[in-house]
């Protein structure tokens, strides 16, 4: 899968998120930022995201994600803004 179709999933599923997708041959690094994740405990975090991309892990299509999810009080915090 490429970057652009691994975003284009993440974008239908958490449509209101800031979405970054890196890498490619099946190994993505992901960085989300959105509202749907305050309030959120961190393994229900990553479960949304496994959610959206459950079918592609499956068939094999992505091997690997590496991700990091924010509220957008928490990205602006960690980016010194």
């Amino acid at each position: 899968m490429k970057p652009e179709e691994v975003k284009s999933l993440l974008e239908q599923a958490l449509p209101d998120c800031e979405i970054q997708v890196a890498g490619g041959d099946r190994n993505f690094d992901l960085v989300l930022v959105g509202d749907v994740f305050e309030g959120v405990r961190p393994v229900k975090r990553q479960q949304l995201v496994y959610g959206a991309l459950n079918e592609q892990i499956a068939a094999g299509d992505i091997h690997a994600i590496n991700m990091r999810t924010f509220t957008p009080e928490e990205w602006q915090s960690r980016s010194g803004a």
